[in-house]
């Protein structure tokens, strides 16, 4: 069975062609799903662009803005519909080196979901300022007390599902985005007791274009990490 690495996008036409080329350079024949969030860029005419490069290469064009969350959620069913084994989350601004998609996929074959993981042996992230670097770290800890969950970095976005984790969760029950997409999904994983593995990868900050980092981004992830553990107890995650 084949796997499908996702990358969402908003103003990413200059990082675009770079990941493709390093992802497609692998020679892993994997599939690559670009959701776009109807970048005013115009970055999923450049992905039309490389489609005739690359014929495994597939676009989904949302009409407006709706978020990193709902551009994964997007491209889980898309996996679901067309029976993929491994599905790879990666940014698009060359922040995740594609080389270590190679890792993830072998750490696979024994676990349901794999994380890269920028704090399990240390701090390995390269060029971000103090302040940014102290948000993510103890926004990972703050998660992590909270839920429970033994995982250092909650928050990070590169990380292969096995299928059957995103059959078994009810996608359409989701509506949080950034950290906290990220860490509901981990924590959905986790309480339904899937093999969770975290390997040390090096996170490097975008060099081309701007973060997506915003302020409701962060109060989202404030009030979601407790309302998760909420309907834990309750039993209402499904």
């Amino acid at each position: 069975m084949k796997n499908l690495v996702i990358i969402p996008t908003f103003n990413e036409i200059e990082n675009i062609p770079l990941i493709l080329k390093e992802i497609f350079n692998l020679n892993m024949n994997l599939d690559v799903l670009v959701v776009d969030d109807n970048s005013p860029d115009k970055t999923y005419q450049k992905v039309e662009q490389l489609k005739q490069k690359y014929p495994n290469l597939f676009l989904i064009l949302n009409n407006k803005k709706s978020g990193i969350g709902k551009a994964y959620l997007k491209g889980f069913n898309f996996a679901i519909k067309n029976n993929y084994s491994k599905v790879i989350q990666i940014d698009a601004d060359m922040s995740h080196n594609p080389y270590d998609i190679k890792k993830l996929l072998s750490e696979s074959n024994d676990y349901d979901l794999v994380i890269g993981s920028r704090y399990i042996d240390g701090i390995r992230i390269i060029n971000w300022p103090l302040s940014r670097l102290a948000l993510s770290y103890f926004a990972n800890l703050y998660a992590k007390l909270i839920t429970g969950l033994s995982i250092y970095d909650c928050t990070g976005g590169f990380k292969c599902f096995d299928i059957k984790i995103l059959k078994s969760i009810d996608l359409k029950k989701i509506n949080s985005q950034g950290y906290s997409f990220q860490i509901e999904m981990n924590y959905r994983s986790y309480v339904k007791n899937f093999k969770i593995k975290e390997i040390p990868i090096i996170f490097t900050d975008r060099t081309i274009g701007k973060s997506k980092m915003s302020k409701k981004i962060i109060f989202e992830a404030i009030f979601i990490v407790p309302l998760l553990r909420i309907k834990k107890i309750f039993n209402f995650l499904k």
